[in-house]
């Protein structure tokens, strides 16, 4: 079942086409990664996800409804579908580890302390970290700060979870493990999940279908394996991480002019 569609989207950043008529659709409980050169619309695309971004034509559905013509008060509501994993982990420097995950929980909700400290101990269980809730961001190690902004992220179990570049930053080690807990939360919660990157070790691991972002438009989705030899140029010097070919003949081009 389809749970997320773009309709001839179209975005300007200032001077700058970011979305150009852009076109996909999320099935319910896939892991869906969008690839994409940087400044490709990427983190604009997640912003369009969750209405946070309206686009200057086109239209965004989650849910069979549009949210790029909501008002603020009903996407209020159908924000608490979505989880997000910042590029960062973006905690809170001066919060605990509790104070960071349960965040949401305490600002909106009535449940007892009792009860937001278990499902604070719950989430962290979950991305594999136990009785850290007293230790600070500046404790932590890179991956463990991304587990906890995972485990902040499931706090008010979202349909949804968002993953802007999950694997920025971290060594291969600590790069797999968040991999692996991005496949085991998607098949133990039955989420949904859209990542973006650009680490295609990541994509060929974690993807259940890949979407290429070029230009402001989807040139190419499907399974993985359509992936691994692609006969595209754009898309097989992008996978390939391959210095010469289309994409980067065209930005010398465009420099000399």
């Amino acid at each position: 079942m389809e749970i997320i569609t773009f309709k001839d989207v179209y975005k300007k950043l200032g001077d700058k086409q970011v979305l150009n008529g852009m076109n996909l659709t999320i099935r319910e409980g896939e892991i869906m990664v969008i690839i994409g050169g940087s400044g490709e619309g990427k983190s604009v695309t997640l912003k369009h996800i969750m209405g946070l971004m309206k686009p200057d034509a086109g239209e965004v559905w989650v849910n069979n409804e549009c949210v790029s013509s909501m008002e603020e008060d009903s996407l209020y509501k159908i924000l608490s579908n979505f989880g997000m994993l910042f590029q960062y982990a973006a905690l809170f420097d001066s919060l605990n580890v509790r104070e960071n995950v349960g965040f949401a929980l305490d600002e909106h909700t009535d449940l007892s302390d009792e009860e937001k400290n278990r499902i604070v101990a719950e989430k962290l269980e979950l991305v594999h970290l136990s009785n850290i809730e007293h230790m600070m961001p500046s404790e932590l190690s890179g991956g463990m700060k991304k587990r906890v902004g995972l485990a902040r992220a499931m706090a008010r179990d979202p349909q949804i979870l968002l993953y802007d570049e999950p694997t920025t930053g971290l060594d291969p080690i600590n790069a797999d493990v968040i991999n692996n807990l991005i496949i085991e939360l998607n098949e133990k919660l039955g989420v949904t999940s859209i990542v973006v990157t650009h680490d295609m070790q990541s994509v060929f691991k974690i993807a259940h279908r890949i979407a290429m972002l070029y230009k402001g438009k989807i040139i190419k989705v499907g399974p993985k394996s359509e992936f691994m030899d692609p006969e595209d140029p754009v898309v097989r010097q992008f996978v390939r991480g391959e210095a010469h070919g289309p994409i980067t003949d065209e930005i010398s081009s465009s420099v000399l002019k």
